[in-house]
């Protein structure tokens, strides 16, 4: 396996390319008494721009639990030029948003960099199919046109290939445009939970039949926190608080109403794209799918990890051929700043 075909295996390779112009850093909105005293900066650049997949963020910065714990953040959104990890390893960001695959690339180019946080405990990525087709189940993929882009081919589809008894003649390609789906009724197309199966409702008048890939036993961790291990070393309190604040904006911001108002204002100003109903659908079914609050995090606390899960995951990995043996595990993140407790249901 190559080192190119390694380093594809980024969760940026699935979200594809808009070519919209990004915004520029959005800085936390203080109080007038909290500027009187020194806050400590710090940048956190997010993997796409600006949704309602980071409304937890947001809302550390909204409701001011960033400032209350003594921190300036800089909250920079990602996009399709932009490489979000190259970023973190050039000290551009003092961290970033990723993925697990992301926490094994660190280790495998020896990179001092790792995950101390989980926020996703369920990839949001989806496999989509036409209702009233007979799709119901992922054994229903079988025989069916598979649209899926570079990104999954090189990450979950080995997995979802040797599960469901699958093969690559099944494949076309997938380009982030919804029309060769609505022309098949007999074609399935990856997606992201919170985004595709909105606008594929909207074109349909009804909604199509979405399977989430964590249900099928694929375990990566999403939307997680990397920074490099000097500063988690050196400045421990500092990325505690932050992590505590982040973890708290997350917990708010799930409960929707009134108190995300301020959150939701700032993500649109951000990425005009995002609409009220559009935000709406995306805590929705982040909520009713488990993504942020399932598995260990329902009694750890929002951000849960274990090393059990990250070792489990490896393996599966390793045996369908998409990571590498020989990778050590453990240095692919912390349990230091997780498992509080915070915001668990």
């Amino acid at each position: 396996m190559s080192d190119t075909a390694y380093r594809l295996r980024r969760r940026a390779a699935l979200r594809g390319a808009a070519g919209l112009a990004l915004g520029g850093p959005l800085l936390a909105v203080l109080p007038r008494r909290s500027r009187a005293r020194t806050l400590d900066k710090v940048s956190f650049s997010t993997d796409w721009r600006a949704q309602a997949e980071h409304g937890g963020f947001y809302q550390a910065i909204a409701a001011g639990l960033y400032a209350k714990a003594g921190i300036e953040c800089d909250l920079r959104q990602g996009g399709p030029s932009l490489n979000v990890s190259q970023l973190l390893l050039a000290g551009r960001v003092d961290m970033a948003m990723s993925n697990s695959f992301e926490a094994f690339n660190f280790v495998n180019i020896d990179a001092p960099f790792f995950t101390i946080a989980a926020i996703f405990q369920k990839d949001p990525q989806v496999l989509i199919g036409h209702p009233d087709t007979g799709f119901r189940t992922f054994e229903d993929l079988r025989g069916r046109t598979l649209l899926i882009g570079s990104g999954g081919r090189v990450t979950y589809w080995p997995f979802i290939r040797r599960k469901y008894d699958l093969t690559d003649t099944q494949l076309r390609p997938y380009n982030f445009n919804m029309a060769p789906f609505l022309a098949d009724r007999n074609a399935v197309q990856q997606g992201f939970l919170s985004s595709e199966p909105y606008s594929i409702e909207k074109a349909l008048g009804r909604p199509p039949v979405v399977l989430l890939l964590a249900d099928a036993g694929y375990s990566a961790y999403q939307t997680t926190i990397a920074i490099s291990r000097r500063m988690a070393t050196e400045k421990k309190d500092l990325v505690q608080r932050f992590v505590d604040a982040t973890l708290e904006g997350w917990a708010q911001y799930l409960k929707g109403g009134p108190a995300t108002a301020a959150a939701n204002a700032l993500i649109k100003e951000a990425n005009p794209e995002q609409t009220d109903d559009r935000i709406a659908y995306a805590i929705k079914v982040m909520n009713e799918r488990g993504i942020v609050l399932s598995g260990d995090a329902l009694k750890d606390g929002i951000g849960a990890m274990s090393d059990g899960r990250w070792q489990d995951f490896y393996a599966s990995m390793v045996a369908v051929g998409v990571l590498p043996s020989g990778i050590d595990v453990a240095r692919t993140h912390t349990l230091e700043f997780v498992n509080k407790g915070i915001g668990k249901a």
